[in-house]
């Protein structure tokens, strides 16, 4: 029998009273730590209005920023109750369901969003969330939200992994992000991304690792100075919701969620790719000294993430499909 949290029974409940069926048949309420400004967020708009428009407004999709439903691991265990809610979510906090999922946000798999996209829109993938599905009680809708790659957001010059020797580093609490940044040679310290900016001006933590648009939202720039492009892990991230809530649709609504997602997923990610020169500019303007380095350093610490988290095999078939 499935444990289920207060948080998640109480939080559950305040969905169905806060979110009675109107002239929808279905609605669905989705989670995400970012802001409104993110581009990704954009793409999120995207799918409410198509999946209304598609469905005849069968289905209604609310959207609910800066995680207002709570922690993406919480919304995750709502949906395993069979609640209508998704969340935008990486890999790394579906592995503890199914390991395969671990590995996208593994450091320098592929570059950019082209290799990324065509790894989690192939049959290989497509296996894995029909695995997830009876593993866990989740169903992806898509997998192909890029939010852009990782970079260091710190108050010290950093152009080697000496340099963050006795760094306090927030990241994500899954096994691949804190292996990852442990050997970068940082102090991984998990914590939900609503915090960081609090904790970096209590001096809790020296440092976080985060993607341009999500710390341009998040206003990292007021609290750190340097920012230096890494690129370690290359954020790919999916839409995820509740398989019995999902499976409870009628065919043609599952298809359209699924479909919609995809192509909105893509407005996400072009969105973002094109927004981040932009960002920079921004960032600059700002106060933030950004740094090109050589990563060569950072790739090659960082290697031996695959073959402790035992993803050595796999590497190399997804970088394949990346390829092609």
């Amino acid at each position: 029998m499935k444990l289920i949290s207060i948080t998640t029974l109480l939080t559950t409940a305040a969905l169905a009273i806060a979110s009675p069926a109107l002239s929808a048949d279905y609605t669905l309420s989705i989670n995400t730590a970012l802001t409104t400004d993110d581009p990704l967020y954009k793409g999120l708009e995207s799918f409410r209005d198509s999946v209304s428009e598609r469905t005849n407004g069968a289905i209604e999709v609310k959207l609910f920023p800066n995680s207002q439903l709570g922690p993406d691991e919480d919304v995750l265990e709502q949906a395993r109750a069979g609640a209508p809610v998704a969340v935008v979510v990486d890999g790394g906090r579906l592995a503890v369901f199914q390991k395969e999922f671990g590995v996208l946000g593994a450091p320098y798999l592929a570059s950019g969003y082209d290799g990324m996209r065509k790894i989690v829109t192939s049959p290989l993938f497509e296996e894995w969330v029909t695995s997830l599905k009876s593993a866990s009680g989740h169903q992806v809708l898509s997998f192909n939200w890029w939010q852009g790659e990782r970079q260091l957001w710190t108050n010290t010059k950093v152009t080697k992994p000496a340099d963050l020797a006795g760094n306090r580093m927030r990241t994500p609490g899954a096994p691949v992000w804190v292996e990852t940044i442990k050997a970068m040679g940082a102090t991984p310290t998990p914590m939900p991304f609503a915090e960081v900016y609090s904790a970096l001006q209590q001096n809790v933590i020296d440092s976080v690792e985060a993607q341009l648009p999500a710390g341009q939202g998040a206003k990292l720039f007021e609290v750190t100075k340097e920012l230096t492009k890494t690129g370690h892990i290359n954020l790919i991230t999916g839409l995820v919701t509740s398989a019995a809530w999902f499976d409870g649709l009628p065919a043609e609504l599952q298809t359209a969620l699924r479909e919609e997602a995809l192509k909105a997923g893509d407005v996400a990610s072009y969105g973002t790719r094109d927004a981040l020169a932009k960002i920079e500019e921004d960032l600059k303007a700002a106060g933030v000294n950004i740094a090109e380095i050589d990563v060569t350093p950072f790739q090659e610490a960082t290697a031996g993430v695959y073959e402790t988290l035992g993803y050595a095999d796999l590497r190399e078939k997804l970088q394949k499909i990346a390829a092609e």
